[in-house]
């Protein structure tokens, strides 16, 4: 069973995206991290929570805990999609294979298109390949 994706179009049918599932085989956790435009608050966790207990029971999915939660401050970004949406706003970027030497970047993002995202690092736009990219994430505005 691919949860990942039933979970996907199930929440997509609440209005909500999943940024990011969590399971635990060890303590039987299963984490959800959902969004939406305008951000989440815990109204919408309490909703998604009590739908998906539900909806796991009738998909018989097994796990003890379910924990619904936002993203966060330092949002994971996963798809080209996400790159986009949050283009002109921080980031945090660890590539897989190294690019000039160097794995890890901090800029801004810019333009993605055709499987590249741009980061503008030091006032330098680099152009990243997104198959490259081995984690993502925002980094916070305090």
């Amino acid at each position: 069973m691919d949860l990942q994706g039933l979970l996907e179009k199930t929440l997509a049918g609440l209005g909500y995206e999943l940024v990011e599932l969590e399971r635990s085989t060890k303590g039987g956790l299963l984490r959800v991290f959902i969004d939406k435009s305008g951000g989440i608050n815990v109204d919408d966790c309490a909703l998604v929570s009590n739908h998906l207990g539900r909806w796991l029971a009738v998909e018989n999915v097994g796990y003890e805990r379910l924990e619904v939660s936002s993203p966060g401050l330092d949002r994971p970004l996963r798809t080209a999609k996400d790159f986009a949406r949050f283009s002109g706003q921080k980031a945090r970027l660890k590539l897989r294979v190294p690019l000039a030497g160097q794995r890890n970047f901090v800029g801004v993002l810019r333009d993605t298109e055709a499987g590249k995202v741009g980061l503008e690092v030091d006032g330098q736009l680099l152009s990243l390949d997104l198959g490259n990219v081995d984690k993502a994430r925002l980094v916070p505005v305090l």
